[in-house]
């Protein structure tokens, strides 16, 4: 049965962001970039809630009143958040009350429709295999943003992580918090209780997502900045999650 319902969500992801990628890529020229990032969330969205109803994959969300709201339109905060699979790349934006610029992969860009449509929008899209071109290009497009009140999002670790493991924290996301003088904000994100790495095998189940406290950047070094970030992070995973951790895992 969960074979089944992971295929149906896969049929629907396919079938349903060929037209709507399609769409924003036709109105990307003529809508204002903010609206027309609110058009592709709208997919996201629903993508969240079709795992939901498809795969019964649940979550909740506990700490959102740590960022600011929609009514503070220029009010920047980076987000940092544990990276373990797919699902939050989806449901970051839909939960998140202002615009997200994602620092990714270029590789992301080539793949059809999906790949098309977030090429459209304003986030920053890095050669990894350049890497001092790499992080010039996320310091001023990163600060860019920031200074017009989006958020940008950065995951740590850099990649996804299988549950109960622990990757190797960067310090990306600090480097650029201190910058651009913004707050970074830790996220604990349990999604691979229902959606592994590498897998489209989804679990029935409730992901929980934990917005910690912004963390001023004033004064500080990127490594003891983001060694905060990751304690906090790793911490509240195994306050979420404790069966994932309970083998003694790191």
């Amino acid at each position: 049965m969960k074979l089944l319902r992971s295929a149906l969500y896969l049929v629907w992801l396919t079938v349903t962001v060929i037209p709507w990628a399609l769409l924003a890529v036709i109105l990307s020229p003529v809508l204002p970039r903010t609206k027309l990032y609110w058009f592709c969330v709208g997919w996201l969205n629903l993508s969240v809630q079709a795992a939901r109803w498809i795969c019964g994959v649940k979550y909740r969300v506990q700490g959102l009143e740590n960022v600011p709201d929609a009514r503070d339109g220029k009010a920047a905060v980076l987000l940092a958040p544990k990276h373990q699979s797919t699902w939050e790349t989806f449901a970051m934006p839909a939960i998140m009350p202002h615009p997200l610029a994602y620092v990714f992969k270029r590789e992301l860009l080539w793949i059809p429709f999906f790949g098309w449509a977030i090429g459209r929008l304003d986030m920053v899209h890095i050669d990894r295999s350049r890497r001092a071109e790499a992080w010039r290009k996320v310091q001023e497009q990163g600060q860019r943003l920031m200074a017009q009140g989006n958020w940008v999002i950065m995951f740590p670790e850099g990649t996804r992580t299988p549950r109960g493991d622990q990757g190797q924290y960067k310090t990306g996301a600090s480097r650029l918090a201190i910058a651009a003088g913004t707050p970074i904000v830790p996220i604990a994100v349990t999604s691979a209780r229902c959606w592994p790495r590498k897998s489209f095998l989804l679990s029935p189940g409730t992901i929980d997502v934990s917005i910690g406290k912004p963390i001023p950047v004033e004064g500080r070094q990127a490594d003891e900045l983001m060694a905060e970030v990751e304690a906090w992070i790793e911490a509240e995973m195994r306050r979420l999650d404790p069966d994932a951790y309970a083998a003694g895992k790191a």
